[in-house]
């Protein structure tokens, strides 16, 4: 029999990792392929790495793989996807907004021989207007300045690949600034979508703050394209038409021309603003070139259960 590889965040989830255990027991009567189930702490703080220990000792297919210190997600799921053993691989968040219920139709969908199953939501409405609109501008931005891949608007951490295609993702996509989900839409293969609505948050608050989710935006967009570089020729290229303006406009008026304080206060709070912006997206660009240079690993990990026997 196939297996089937689920791959679970967890970072300070005690109130949910239990409601995510009883969920599963359900599904796991439906599912056609054998299984694991790979837990990821990811340096929890609260009781989810006692909670986990006790469920492993329950169940040996419920594997888990505690790391040694608070890596991100993304960090997390590709540790889970370099340990996973199975004929495919399902990555989703612990808190249930992922549905389980959809696990069925992607191994139906892996059957059909499609080796990238990206999950779109359709609809979150756990989270604001507010953020659900910036999402979609972010993907628009990204699919117009990225010369790379077209992304799906909406896909999420919620997805499955073949053993082949995680496979690459454990030996050619270790970059240390990481756009996972980017990752699995640019590989290429054949793929498929599947729309779903993202269920309440079954406890806990998100771990996703405004700061942190502006900060992995700025990432993946320099991850992904070398648009933002590319400013500088444009930026350049409007002062040089302004200038010539602003030198037209002095030789016209020559004769009684002011004297010119504004104006010189002006252009140069403008060309100084251009002149930031520019250095600022530079030095974006420095540091993830830094973080590479640098090659520390992605993650370390701090203890593995149930994982001895294979």
């Amino acid at each position: 029999m196939r297996k089937i590889s689920i791959v679970v965040s967890v970072f300070n989830e005690e109130n949910v990792i239990q409601l995510y255990y009883e969920a599963f027991q359900e599904l796991k009567k439906e599912l056609a392929w054998d299984y694991e189930l790979i837990f990821v702490d990811d340096g929890s703080s609260d009781r989810s790495r006692e909670i986990l220990k006790h469920l492993a000792s329950l169940d040996r297919k419920i594997k888990l793989i505690f790391l040694s210190r608070n890596f991100g997600h993304e960090a997390a799921m590709i540790a889970g996807i370099d340990h996973a053993s199975g004929d495919a691989v399902i990555c989703m968040d612990v808190d249930l907004q992922h549905p389980l219920e959809y696990i069925p139709r992607i191994i139906d969908r892996l059957e059909e021989g499609y080796e990238v199953v990206n999950m779109v939501r359709t609809s979150n409405r756990s989270v604001g207007l507010l953020k659900n609109l910036s999402s979609r501008i972010f993907y628009k931005l990204l699919n117009r300045i990225s010369d790379q891949t077209s992304f799906e608007e909406n896909a999420s951490d919620y997805f499955a690949v073949s053993s082949r295609v995680a496979q690459v993702l454990r030996t050619k996509y270790r970059e240390k600034i990481r756009f996972l989900r980017g990752y699995v839409q640019s590989v290429g293969f054949k793929k498929t979508i599947i729309r779903y609505e993202a269920g309440d948050r079954a406890g806990g608050k998100t771990h996703y703050r405004f700061r942190k989710l502006l900060s992995f935006s700025l990432d993946t967009i320099m991850s992904f394209s070398d648009m933002p570089l590319k400013l500088g020729i444009f930026a350049g290229m409007g002062c040089s038409v302004l200038g010539l303006i602003v030198l037209i406009y002095t030789l016209c008026t020559f004769r009684d021309a002011p004297s010119g304080y504004a104006t010189i206060v002006i252009l140069i709070c403008f060309l100084f603003a251009i002149l930031f912006v520019v250095v600022g997206i530079i030095g974006e660009y420095i540091s993830v070139l830094f973080a590479e240079l640098k090659d520390r690993p992605i993650y370390l990990v701090e203890e593995e259960i149930n994982f001895r026997e294979e």
